[in-house]
């Protein structure tokens, strides 16, 4: 697999019809909803949403999963599914998250990127008593979770900026989407994939982030350069990498 392969959502049809005016984000007036939906897990996910009550907890089981290079095929796998396979990629990272964390009365939020080369990538977000963090799976080392301590959403994907920029990528929007909209379907335990949620991230309305050009050439040389030079994607001279939640494994000793 290519190096700079590193997401998922390619968006296939960038001549698609523009998108409708972006809505606000979503309200969230308290950390934690009062009351989760009652779902008919079985025992054994019961046992493990019970084992993750936080979202450090959350990140560290997504952390011990082997990353889904879906060689079988493509997949979107509910958190039932996940569980069941015990492998993960990035949007289903952020799917189970959503799931184990409504669970302990977190509302399921998921920030998605778009990025210049149509490769995005999604994160459960969450607020905490300090501000805004994430979880967060993948194949590139910057792009895993944050601490909550970022005082907007805007703030918290405009920590992602430079883990993002590899030899093509760079975000160009944001958005984030209450899963909730997804109504009556089954996104949360369905024994087959999932596709709705990846279409509706697809055709959300997602806010524009500008940054300057220079920064991004200038990001791009030195990645491309570390790149040739070792063989494997940086990550020990981002900024800002004392706000990151720990990394798996694959990641702790190279970068």
């Amino acid at each position: 697999m290519p190096i700079s392969n590193r997401r998922l959502l390619p968006r296939a049809d960038p001549g698609r019809p523009a998108k409708r005016t972006v809505p606000p984000a979503p309200a969230v007036s308290s950390l934690r909803d009062a009351t989760p939906p009652a779902l008919p897990f079985t025992p054994a996910e019961r046992r493990l949403i019970a084992r993750l009550r936080t979202p450090d907890a959350v990140q560290r089981w997504l952390n011990s999963l082997p990353y889904n290079t879906e060689r079988g095929g493509e997949t979107l796998r509910s958190f039932r599914g996940i569980a069941r396979a015990g492998t993960v990629h990035c949007f289903e990272a952020a799917m189970a998250a959503a799931v184990v964390l409504e669970q302990h009365g977190y509302p399921p939020l998921v920030l998605s990127f778009e990025s210049i080369d149509l490769l995005d990538h999604v994160l459960f977000v969450y607020r905490g008593p300090r501000g805004w963090g994430s979880v967060a799976r993948s194949r590139d080392p910057g792009l895993h979770g944050r601490k909550p301590l970022f005082a907007t959403p805007r703030a918290l994907a405009l920590s992602y900026f430079e883990g993002y920029i590899d030899f093509t990528g760079r975000i160009s929007a944001y958005a984030v989407v209450d899963l909730r909209v997804l109504g009556r379907y089954d996104w949360r335990l369905a024994e087959t994939n999932i596709w709705k949620a990846e279409r509706m991230l697809l055709e959300w309305p997602h806010r524009s982030v500008a940054s300057s050009d220079r920064r991004a050439e200038r990001l791009r040389r030195r990645y491309r350069a570390f790149v040739t030079a070792h063989g494997y994607k940086p990550w020990k001279h981002y900024r800002g990498r004392e706000r990151w939640t720990a990394l798996p494994p694959e990641f702790r000793y190279r970068g």
